[in-house]
């Protein structure tokens, strides 16, 4: 399987060309502010403002490209010291220069809107830049005095990051004792959907053990987190306690709530109805929370090798466009996927965007199972989504987070979809669609219910730090609502909060996906009611990248996720698989 080759950012950590960048860095740092600062307004109302954005374009992508390189070498295996230290030594040098230029921002949000549109008015150039503008002022209320800014900019390596950092690295080390066997986190995860009930049962009970024997450390990462984001929140004013990330993603608060509403209004009709089908279908009254992602009985238990999953996902992706292939191609010819499971590598999968003057790289860890294979569409997804979104530059390519699962959801659909096509064996197909359903519930029922989660956690957490057993109750709180009468929730499953990462690196993204997911349902039942000239519209919304707003973006397809019946589109999806399942059963 193929490993990342990541000579395309650096030749390694001690090779010339990444200390001369990052001494080139230091210097544009130092010669950026002797440049600009204090100046800003003068060279909006006189010409030359768009030489400063460029050049801060510039640097962000030569800091991004160390900062990636950084990163991924740290990602292949966090266990090595040497990899650690180099990633912190790196943080703590970019952190330094970036703060030379932190003014920029701060500066910027100071210059009058008549100004601002007067300058955009004289000048195409900065014309262009319009859409990043608009996002940075809408930060402009929570901004804080220079100098406080600066020092909750300096402090990150020895705040958050250091706690981010603390967790992965806790994470990657434990060990699970399973039957006789020591695993780790993401070898133990996965025999959870293994057909063997005894090896489902012992990999949960090794987690909750291993997890229980931890739960002070992460108890405490989790107060901490909590804690330190509420005092960022209080001092920059945010009303909500999601507020921020609902900046961060450029959707409105009343989207995500309208979001939030309609999944748990709709747990009933999806969750609790398929577990409940899903426990019959394992001559059980309730399934075990080892069984929910079980596969059924009479599944599909093949073992796809890389070589099957690379052709799937792309003949997938060529029924759609075979430009969709074109774009996808080089992961897997040139080094930009990792794919093994290895000692210390980091858990999960995930798509690095780097910065836009190189390419994704996406980490796997496969083991050849059909849902490896989704994860592979899904990741994909993200890789052609950042390929075609960097010429927009390094300001505006990134996409906010409700528009940055679009791409992969709506692969793994594809994917999805081909495979279904090709199978003919009724009982197949029927645990196809099973495990569809299941991911589906995983993407939307579940991301809700850990964004509610959150929220439960974060708010209390203001009235004072939570003990364990606090934070396991909310936990089980939200696991009976979403999953509803069909799953026992088994003595141990209370700690099953700590090892998911999102809680600690990304507060709130969550409802990402649920949003990403509930939007391609409805971009997907557009492209079936009429497919002419969606791949060009669909290509042209990634292209975007995070230069226009939702709302543009779904406009050409008749979208528009303020309106109710957009995410009762997205979820009817869902529902009318599990409908073809009762209707299908061939137990």
């Amino acid at each position: 399987m193929p490993e990342w080759d990541l000579t395309d950012l650096y030749p390694g950590r001690e090779s010339q060309e990444l200390k001369s960048d990052l001494d080139k860095a230091r210097r544009e740092a130092e010669a950026f502010e002797a440049a600009y600062k204090g100046k800003l307004d003068e060279l909006a109302r006189n010409g030359g403002l768009v030489e400063a954005v460029k050049r801060s374009e510039a640097l962000a992508d030569l800091s991004g490209r160390i900062g990636s390189f950084a990163f991924l070498q740290y990602a292949q295996n966090t266990q090595d010291p040497d990899r650690a230290k180099f990633l912190g030594d790196m943080n703590e040098a970019l952190t330094t220069l970036s703060t030379r230029v932190l003014f920029f921002e701060l500066e910027l949000n100071r210059i009058e809107d008549g100004v601002l549109e007067a300058a955009f008015a004289k000048d195409a150039n900065l014309a262009h830049y319009r859409p990043w503008f608009a996002e940075l002022r809408k930060a402009k209320p929570y901004q804080l005095e220079d100098r406080v800014e600066e020092v909750f900019h300096d402090k990150s390596v020895t705040a958050f990051s250091a706690w981010n950092r603390l967790f992965d690295e806790t994470m990657a080390s434990l060990k699970f004792e399973v039957d006789g066997e020591t695993l780790g986190l993401e070898a133990t995860l996965h025999l959870l959907s293994e057909k063997d009930e005894k090896k489902r049962e012992a990999a949960f009970n090794a987690l909750s053990r291993t997890l229980h024997q931890n739960e002070r450390l992460f108890t405490h990462i989790t107060n901490v987190l909590a804690k330190d984001k509420e005092i960022s929140d209080r001092w920059r004013g945010y009303q909500d306690i999601a507020d921020s990330r609902h900046l961060a993603n450029s959707v409105e608060r009343e989207v995500v709530d309208a979001l939030e509403k309609a999944v748990r209004e709709a747990y009933p009709r999806l969750s609790h109805r398929y577990y409940k089908m899903k426990a019959r279908w394992f001559g059980k009254d309730k399934l075990n929370s080892w069984d929910r992602n079980a596969p059924l009985p009479n599944a599909d238990d093949r073992i796809f090798d890389w070589e099957t999953a690379k052709t799937t996902v792309l003949e997938a992706y060529g029924k759609f466009s075979p430009k969709l292939v074109e774009v996808a191609q080089p992961f897997f010819e040139s080094g930009w996927i990792d794919a093994p499971v290895k000692d210390g590598k980091a858990p999960g999968a995930f798509a690095h965007p780097t910065v836009p003057s190189a390419h994704p790289y996406l980490m796997l860890n496969y083991l050849g199972r059909a849902r490896d294979v989704m994860t592979l569409a899904h990741e994909l997804g993200h890789g052609v989504h950042q390929r075609l979104a960097a010429p927009q530059g390094a300001l505006m390519a990134p996409t906010p987070l409700t528009l940055a699962e679009t791409a992969s959801v709506f692969g793994e659909m594809l994917t999805f979809r081909s495979l279904l096509d090709a199978t003919t064996d009724p009982r197949h197909r029927f645990a196809l669609l099973s495990s569809k359903v299941e991911d589906m519930l995983n993407t939307v029922v579940r991301q809700i219910a850990f964004y509610t989660f959150e929220r439960k956690v974060h708010t209390a957490r203001r009235q004072g730090e939570l003990r364990t057993d606090e934070i396991n109750e909310m936990w089980l709180e939200v696991s009976r609502e979403s999953l509803g009468d069909g799953i026992l929730l088994n003595e141990g499953y209370d700690i099953f909060w700590a090892y998911i990462p999102h809680f600690i690196h990304s507060p709130f993204y969550v409802y990402a996906y649920a949003f990403g997911d509930c939007l391609v349902n409805s971009l997907y039942a557009q492209y079936e009611k009429s497919s002419e000239g969606f791949a060009e519209r669909y290509f042209e919304l990634l292209k975007a990248g995070g230069s226009k707003h939702h709302s543009e973006l779904l406009a050409p397809f008749g979208l528009d996720a303020k309106d109710p019946k957009f995410w009762s589109l997205g979820l009817s999806m869902i529902e009318r698989l599990i409908d073809e399942l009762e209707a299908t059963d061939p137990n």
